[in-house]
């Protein structure tokens, strides 16, 4: 006589040992995500309602506010988090439409080599940005620089 299991039965795998990266980054997803909710919804507020609006936003205004270190880790973390949060959903997706083996491998580089080369460049944006440089044309200076 065939015995067939209950289908709730759990299954019997050896135990894991080491980190479950597929854990972590399913909870990586739901914790940035409400994180980003919060800070986009604070970034749109600031840019688009409590000022002038869209027209307000020129080269001036983001200097003005990344003038301010609290502005310049608000848009830090919204670059991080968004950067690492969509890598992972590519990850995620590359995983499902892709067959274990070498364009697998090949794909999962080119994202974290695309992923780190846009952290790198859009950190060096925020925290090396200069409206004013020195020993720039005075015409090619904004109207609020002094040359």
């Amino acid at each position: 006589m065939t015995v067939i299991e209950s289908p709730r039965t759990p299954a019997r795998r050896a135990p894991r040992r080491g980190v479950n990266l597929e854990k972590w980054g399913w909870i990586w997803m739901r914790a940035s995500g409400v994180l980003l909710v919060v800070l986009i919804f604070g970034h749109l507020y600031v840019n688009l309602v409590d000022g002038e609006g869209v027209k307000a936003i020129d080269f001036g205004f983001v200097a003005g506010k990344w003038a301010s270190p609290f502005w310049q880790v608000w848009d830090l973390l919204i670059l991080w988090l968004a950067l690492i949060h969509g890598a992972n959903g590519m990850r995620t997706i590359i995983n499902d439409y892709t067959s274990p083996g070498a364009v697998q491998k090949v794909l999962k580089g080119a994202l974290l080599l695309a992923t780190v080369v846009l952290l790198v460049l859009g950190t060096l944006v925020i925290f090396t940005f200069d409206p004013c440089p020195a020993g720039s044309p005075a015409e090619l200076l904004p109207s609020f620089c002094t040359a």
